[in-house]
């Protein structure tokens, strides 16, 4: 009666050791077998920084299709080239011209200011503007003063003394006053001929 007992006993043991042992040896050979269905599980390589624990190779040919929506380009017109004005002349002076001034007399204030104008790289035709303007302001007379408004000398300086800036002389040296009067001309209007133009214009400069 006591050996079924034993068989029995020994035959759970046999069991259990062989359950035991099949555990053990299903988490030695896949430690993750019983963790995959899990929605946290994390090979240790990825969660370590490690490399991948798979690694999957996809051999052939594919191709990506790409759609967008269709437009369509208009090409921006190319802009008509515009011909440049002469660089001796301004906006305000196109059209006004003025005659032809004569060849100045050696030593006079005109001779003075052919030279002044050639020195500032202006042609004849702004000498012949700034002949013109000058005739209807002063006459080129140095003392030339308007009795209403004060101006004063060849350019009609207002008030004369503004001419200072160009020489302490500026009441009778004609030099000093055409240097001045070029000045204020190259500064306001560009040109003798701009001058010319606004003269023309509205009666002054």
């Amino acid at each position: 009666m006591h050996r079924p007992r034993s068989r029995s006993r020994f035959s759970l043991l046999v069991f259990a050791f062989s359950a035991a042992s099949a555990f053990v040896l299903v988490s030695v050979v896949d430690p993750y077998s019983g963790a995959t269905a899990s929605p946290y599980f994390q090979p240790a390589g990825d969660r370590f920084g490690g490399a991948s624990s798979q690694a999957v190779v996809v051999a052939g040919t594919y191709a990506n299709t790409v759609s967008r929506d269709a437009y369509i380009v208009t090409e921006k017109p190319k802009p008509v080239p515009q011909p440049e004005p002469k660089p001796e002349e301004s906006e305000d002076e196109r059209g006004f011209t003025a005659p032809a001034a004569a060849i100045p007399d050696p030593g006079s204030a005109q001779a003075y200011a052919h030279g002044a104008v050639q020195g500032r790289g202006w042609g004849d035709d702004q000498y012949d503007c700034l002949v013109s303007l000058w005739n209807r302001e002063s006459g080129w007379r140095v003392n030339a003063m308007n009795s209403s408004s004060g101006a004063y000398g060849i350019p009609q300086s207002l008030p004369g003394s503004k001419m200072a800036s160009a020489g302490s002389d500026w009441e009778t040296n004609a030099g000093t006053q055409i240097e001045w009067g070029l000045g204020y001309i190259s500064g306001r209007y560009g040109t003798p001929c701009g001058a010319w133009a606004h003269s023309e214009d509205v009666g002054w400069y």
